[in-house]
């Protein structure tokens, strides 16, 4: 990059998600006032203000077509996905990744890009709520729905909101090197480089609930007791038929098996017991789990991540009684 003012316009509409902006403008900020010479810009499809979508008013600097920026971003917001990209928005990415060295995505910022066709072929992600409707929208594209973030060529997209700042933060490591990004990175009191994907955020199995009678009775019955013989004999038992039926329904209307079924489940109560301050042992008990190792492997695979570790990021202030 050498001394060369680097230019950055964040794409912004109403609705927006303040810390989509905020957060990356930080990194860029922290970075100037350790050497780097980025010079920031608010921009709107019409250059018209916007207003957040927390009421905070945003003054904008320009409109898009005013704008020829190195790096273009373009933040999210929670109205989508549940709307479609407004033609505007579209036209408006379309003009800035056009004029744009690298162009990148900060949450459902992402939708944005997927509708103006700046995803097809490439690899990408957004926040765990809504990656698996991306990937139903943008399906020329390959989403990786537990990256905080992603990059493909000059294409770069992250996960939910606070991700942005990881995402800003790798940016300046590619213009500026390690050592000053771990700079700002110290002065902002966050990771330069945040171990474990998005899953480690994501709440308890939130999908809906089996369409069949039979089946709801099943889950029911695991989520009531996870610590319970959840063989897969014992379960097609409660139904009265056979295992082969009982894994044809699980597979069917929940896209997985009786066994990673029961483990899933195992695993979110685990998390919500080490969240509450209860020791690994004791949540291995507790949510099921044969023996503490049993536990350990299935938070690795799923979170690269011990159970230590992410108790560490997410237990509660008042640890749990260890007498419990």
């Amino acid at each position: 990059m050498g001394s060369a003012t680097h230019r950055v316009a964040i794409l912004v509409y109403d609705g927006v998600k303040l810390l989509d902006v905020v957060g990356p403008a930080e990194v860029f900020g922290e970075a100037n006032r350790l050497g780097a010479d980025y010079k920031m810009v608010l921009v709107s499809p019409t250059g018209a203000d916007v207003t957040s979508s927390i009421g905070i008013r945003i003054s904008v600097d320009a409109a898009a077509t005013e704008t020829a920026p190195d790096t273009f971003l373009v933040a999210g917001a929670d109205i989508y996905p549940r709307t479609p990209v407004s033609r505007d928005l579209i036209e408006a990415t379309r003009t800035l990744a056009g004029r744009a060295h690298r162009v990148a995505s900060i949450c459902t910022g992402a939708f944005v890009l997927g509708a103006a066709g700046l995803l097809d072929g490439k690899r990408a992600t957004t926040h765990w709520k809504v990656a698996q409707e991306l990937a139903v929208r943008c399906r020329a594209s390959r989403v990786e729905p537990d990256a905080i973030y992603v990059r493909d060529g000059t294409t770069y997209t992250s996960a939910g909101v606070t991700a942005g700042i990881d995402l800003a933060l790798a940016l300046v490591e590619e213009d500026h090197g390690p050592d000053l990004t771990r700079d700002v990175a110290r002065a902002l009191v966050v990771y330069l480089q945040r171990s474990g994907g998005q899953s480690q955020f994501s709440a308890p199995l939130q999908g809906p609930p089996p369409r069949s009678p039979a089946l709801r009775r099943i889950t029911d019955l695991i989520t009531a007791n996870p610590g319970g013989n959840h063989s897969l004999g014992e379960l097609a038992k409660h139904l009265n038929v056979s295992p082969r039926h009982l894994t044809r329904l699980f597979h069917d209307e929940l896209s997985t098996t009786p066994a990673r079924y029961v483990e899933m489940i195992r695993f979110d109560m685990a998390k919500a017991l080490l969240d509450q301050g209860h020791t690994a042992t004791q949540t291995a008990s507790l949510a099921g789990f044969p023996n503490y190792e049993s536990m350990r492997r299935v938070f690795a695979r799923e979170l690269s991540l011990s159970p230590a570790a992410y108790q560490r990021r997410f237990s509660t202030a008042h640890r749990a009684d260890e007498g419990q």
